[in-house]
C-alpha cells in the first residue's frame, strides 16, 4: 500500500484555524521566547550551560558527526549512479518545473545565506595560526584547502540526499505533510501521526531556528560594519538591528509573493554575487595567484579528502576537528531542516541522478568559486606583504579586518556597497525558503503544490528574526553560536539517518512495483 494513502485530506473549505498544527507552531515559539529571555537576562549562566553541553557532545560524540558526514556523501554518489538514480521526482516523463539556471540559482542561494561571503573573505584567517595547520605544512597549502573541505562535497551531500528523499515523498508518493516526520513514514508507519512524529517535527523546527540565529548573528555585524564605515559613524547595535529589520522586510515581501518572488530574488542574488567575484578577480591585481592557489587547493582536497574526513585528533593535540569540522557538519545539519525541502520542492520533474549531480555542479561550483576568489585575494595580500591581514585581525575585530581587505580594491566604497547588497540578497533568498518551509510545518496537512497562508508566512518571517536581534545584545561570540548549532544538530543527525533509511525502503518498493509487467 502507498504509505500516503493513510493520510486523510482536509476539506477545501476547512478554516485556517482548524488546518494549523498548533503544537508545532506554539512550542518552538515558546522555546525561542525563553531562549531570548535567557540570553538577555542570564547571559553568563546561559553561556555556561551551553558550553557544558557542547563540550560533552563534541568530546564524546564527535566521531558520530564525522562518520555521518562521510557516510552520507558516499551514499549520495551511490544514489546518483545506482538504479535509484533513474527515478523521476514527479510523474513519468514529467518535464522539470524550472529551467536549469532558475533551479540552480534558487538551490544555491537558498542553501548558503550570506555566510558564504562572510566566510569566503575571512575563513583562512581563522585557521592561519591554528597549530594543526602548522603541523600539516604551510599556510599557503592548507588555509585555502580547509574552506573548500568545510563547504564542499560532504555538507552539500546533506542537502542533496535529503532533497531527493523529500522530492520523492512530495512528487512521487504525493505526501500531504511537508515535514520531517512524513519522510519517516515508511519506517514509523502509524507512529508518524503520534508522539514520535510530533517529537521529530518539534526537534526539526527548533534546529531550524537555531541555524537561522547562528547565520544571522555571524554575518550581520559585517553588514553593520560596512554601513558604519560608509557613513563615517561609529558602529552600534542600532545599525545592526536596522539591517536585520530591513532584511526581514525584504524577504517577507518576497515570500508573500510566493515562488515567483523567490525565483526573481534568487536570480538577482546570483547576478550580484558573480558581479562581485568578477570585479575582485579582474581588478584586484591578484588574478594569477588566485587561480593558481585555487587550482592547487582543489588538488590538495581531492588528494587528502578521506584523511580530512576521518581526522578526529584522538590525543586532542589541537582539537581542530572539534572546533571546526564538527561545527560545520552540525551547522549544515541544522540547515537541513529547510533547504533540502525547498530544493526537493523545486526539483520536480528531475531525476534523482539529475538532482544529485546537478546539485553538486551548481552548489560546489558557486561555493568553490567564491572561496577561491575572495579567500585567495585576501590571502595574497598577506603572503605578498601588501597588507598585514593577520596583524589587523590581532589588533581589531574580524569584521574590521574584512573591511580593510576590501579597502585595498579599486573603487572600494562601490565594492562595499555591492558586498552589502549581495549579502542582503543572499539573506533574503535563503530566508524566503526557510519561511516557506517553516510555514508548512504549521499545517497539519499541505499539498505539495499549495502555499501556506500569507499570515502564517509573515508570522514565521518575524519569528526567524527575533533570536538574532536578541543575540545582538548578548555575548554572541563565534564560540557561543557554534555551540547552538552543535547542540541542535545532535538529534537531527539521527533523524536524517532515519529519513534516508525510510527513502530507501520506499524507493525499493516503488521500483519493484514499477518493474512488474
Amino acid at each position: 500500500m502507498n504509505h500516503t494513502q493513510q493520510n486523510h485530506q482536509d476539506p477545501p473549505n476547512m478554516s485556517l484555524k482548524k488546518r494549523l498544527d498548533w503544537i508545532t507552531t506554539a512550542v518552538p515559539f515558546a522555546i525561542i521566547f525563553f531562549l531570548c529571555l535567557g540570553f538577555l537576562f542570564l547571559p553568563d549562566a546561559s553561556k555556561q550551560v551551553l558550553s557544558g553541553i557542547r563540550t560533552f557532545l563534541g568530546e564524546e560524540f564527535g566521531t558520530l558527526y564525522l562518520a555521518a558526514g562521510l557516510g552520507i556523501f558516499l551514499f549520495s554518489i551511490y544514489l546518483a549512479f545506482s538504479k535509484y538514480g533513474s527515478i523521476r521526482l514527479g510523474k513519468p516523463g514529467e518535464k522539470p518545473l524550472y529551467s536549469d539556471f532558475a533551479w540552480g540559482s534558487m538551490m544555491f542561494t537558498s542553501g548558503l545565506a550570506a555566510d558564504i561571503l562572510f566566510y569566503s573573505l575571512c575563513e583562512w584567517i581563522l585557521y592561519a595560526q591554528d597549530p594543526h595547520l602548522e603541523s600539516m605544512g604551510s599556510i599557503q597549502d592548507w588555509s585555502g584547502t580547509y574552506p573548500l573541505f568545510h563547504w564542499g562535497p560532504i555538507p552539500w551531500s546533506f542537502y542533496l540526499v535529503l532533497a531527493v528523499a523529500f522530492g520523492f515523498m512530495l512528487h512521487v508518493r504525493g505526501g500531504r505533510k511537508q515535514k520531517y516526520s512524513e519522510a519517516c513514514r515508511p519506517i514509523l508507519g502509524a507512529w508518524t501521526d503520534k508522539l514520535p512524529g510530533r517529537i521529530i517535527d518539534l526537534l526539526a523546527v527548533v534546529a531550524l531556528l537555531a541555524g537561522t540565529a547562528t547565520t544571522f548573528s555571524l554575518a550581520t555585524p559585517l553588514m553593520s560594519q560596512i554601513a558604519a564605515d560608509l557613513i563615517g559613524i561609529e558602529n552600534s547595535h542600532f545599525i545592526t538591528i536596522t539591517i536585520l529589520v530591513v532584511t526581514c522586510i525584504v524577504y517577507t515581501v518576497s515570500v508573500v509573493r510566493g515562488m515567483h518572488g523567490v525565483m526573481k530574488l534568487a536570480s538577482s542574488c546570483v547576478y550580484l554575487f558573480f558581479a562581485l567575484l568578477a570585479y575582485v578577480l579582474l581588478f584586484g591585481g591578484e588574478t594569477r595567484y588566485i587561480i593558481e592557489t585555487g587550482f592547487s587547493s582543489i588538488g590538495n582536497l581531492i588528494q587528502n579528502f578521506i584523511g580530512l574526513s576521518t581526522f578526529t585528533d584522538p590525543l586532542r593535540e589541537t582539537s581542530f576537528p572539534q572546533n571546526w569540522t564538527i561545527f560545520y557538519w552540525a551547522y549544515w545539519m541544522v540547515w537541513c531542516v529547510a533547504s533540502p525541502f525547498f530544493i526537493g520542492n523545486i526539483s520536480r520533474g528531475r531525476t534523482v541522478r539529475q538532482t544529485v549531480l546537478g546539485g553538486y555542479i551548481f552548489g560546489l561550483g558557486g561555493t568553490f568559486i567564491s572561496f577561491i576568489i575572495l579567500g585567495n585575494y585576501s590571502l595574497g595580500l598577506q603572503v605578498f606583504g601588501k597588507l598585514d591581514v593577520m596583524g589587523i585581525y590581532s589588533a581589531s575585530s574580524l569584521y574590521a579586518t574584512i573591511i580593510a581587505v576590501i579597502r585595498t580594491l579599486p573603487l572600494a566604497p562601490m565594492v562595499l556597497i555591492l558586498l552589502a547588497l549581495t549579502m542582503i540578497a543572499f539573506y533574503a533568498t535563503s530566508f524566503d525558503a526557510i519561511a516557506l518551509v517553516a510555514s508548512s510545518y504549521s499545517y497539519r496537512e499541505l499539498k505539495n503544490d499549495e502555499e501556506p497562508h500569507i499570515g502564517i508566512k509573515v508570522f514565521w518571517s518575524v519569528m526567524l528574526i527575533l533570536l538574532p536581534i536578541v543575540l545582538v545584545f548578548s555575548d554572541n561570540s563565534m564560540e557561543n553560536l557554534q555551540t547552538v548549532s552543535i547542540i541542535a544538530a545532535f538529534p537531527v543527525a539521527f533523524i536524517i539517518l532515519l529519513i534516508i533509511a525510510s527513502f530507501l525502503k520506499d524507493a525499493k518498493s516503488y521500483m519493484k512495483k514499477d518493474d512488474k509487467p
